[in-house]
């Protein structure tokens, strides 16, 4: 039996261990039942269990919950579909999901898979360094499909060379702003002196 704060209170018989589980006001709580004696504590059962609650929460929010989203192509795509589905691959990868990315193929486009191959290297290229291929495209039944994964260190350097280029052109709105107001300012100047005379 071991006590409140973790001490060992030696053997005990089950009446005797409740009735000084009692006499504390707290629960008498069998922590393990194959031991031989059986293991029992004495301890806030409503608060152990709020506190493994609270602890499994806290875990639940810290692990990421990745999931494998899946796009669809076509061997005959047009240039409006494939931009539209690339996008999605592109925001799927950026909210950090793995995407699969699929090329169904139907009759005789079977005969051309060199095809599918070039549509799935146009969307590798399109989405560029923020993925990297996990699984190459390989040929399954009338499918070909291969799997992109989010690149979090390429992620994070587009997005702080993003931040550094929208720096620099605010500096040079207000670089250009200031030379424009300084010669309104001289304009204004020289107008009123013209008048003046």
């Amino acid at each position: 039996m071991i006590g409140p704060e973790g001490d060992q209170l030696g053997i005990k018989p089950v009446p005797e261990a409740l009735r000084m589980a009692r006499g504390l006001d707290l629960d008498l709580v069998e922590v393990a039942p194959n031991a031989n004696p059986p293991v029992c504590r004495i301890m806030d059962y409503g608060k152990f269990k709020y506190e493994e609650g609270q602890k499994a929460k806290e875990a639940r929010k810290k692990s990421t919950n990745v999931t494998v989203k899946e796009v669809k192509y076509r061997p005959k795509i047009g240039k409006g579909d494939f931009n539209t589905k690339t996008r999605n691959v592109i925001r799927f990868i950026d909210e950090g999901h793995k995407v699969k990315v699929t090329l169904q193929f139907r009759g005789r486009e079977m005969a051309h898979p060199e095809l599918g191959a070039k549509i799935l290297d146009d969307v590798i290229e399109a989405v560029g360094p923020a993925a990297k291929l996990d699984s190459r495209s390989r040929l399954e039944g009338r499918s070909m499909s291969m799997v992109l994964s989010p690149d979090k260190k390429a992620q994070e350097a587009i997005k702080k060379a993003a931040e550094e280029a929208a720096k620099e052109a605010a500096a040079e709105e207000a670089a250009r702003e200031a030379a424009e107001a300084a010669a309104t300012a001289a304009d204004g100047d020289g107008e009123t002196a013209s008048s003046s005379d």
